[in-house]
């Protein structure tokens, strides 16, 4: 009696060291091909300058006597836009990216590339979606020529909102991928 008790339970122990052992279905997307993207507007980006840098007149709060002068900023990086539960670089997004690249080659500090999300879904489904949107668009510019060790990347998943409505419009501001200069 107790040598079958002693195989059925090793039958049993090895049954299920198998089963754990097995590989499970993949529960996130595995990367998708590029397509173009579904027309979703995304909020108008501001016009990058294109001139060098002018001085920009900016008034003192305490005296208002005399304006203070400030330098404009060269280039400003743009965020892109991603669609819905996606971090497919549409191409819109490759286009801003491109014009990033440049601007960043004329900066000498470095890039972190920040991943948002919407409001929809967990906070670690969104946190895991804000890395995988963050790392398109960091390979897409070293792709372009951005050296590695000049870009971080991080997640923010649904955590800084641009827009805090809760509709579409807000939502589409909402997924992207922001560029910002480390000092």
């Amino acid at each position: 009696m107790k040598q079958k008790m002693t195989k059925f339970f090793l039958v049993l122990c090895c049954g299920m060291i198998i089963a754990a052992g097995c590989a499970k279905k993949e529960m996130v997307k595995s990367e998708e091909p590029v397509v173009p993207a579904k027309a979703v507007e995304a909020p108008p980006a501001p016009p990058v300058a294109a001139e060098p840098a002018k001085e920009v007149p900016v008034v003192k709060e305490e005296t208002l006597q005399e304006p203070v002068k400030a330098v404009a900023p060269e280039a400003a990086l743009q965020p892109v836009y991603y669609d819905f539960d996606s971090y497919v670089l549409s191409a819109d997004a490759r286009g801003i990216l491109k014009k990033d690249a440049d601007a960043i080659s004329k900066i000498t500090s470095k890039i972190q590339v920040q991943g948002n999300c919407d409001e929809r879904g967990s906070a670690e489904y969104n946190l895991a979606l804000g890395e995988k949107r963050a790392k398109a668009a960091l390979k897409y510019l070293t792709t372009l020529g951005v050296p590695a060790d000049k870009l971080s990347f991080i997640s923010f998943g649904k955590e800084k909102p641009l827009d805090q409505g809760h509709d579409e419009a807000a939502w589409a501001k909402n997924r992207r991928a922001d560029l910002i200069e480390l000092k």
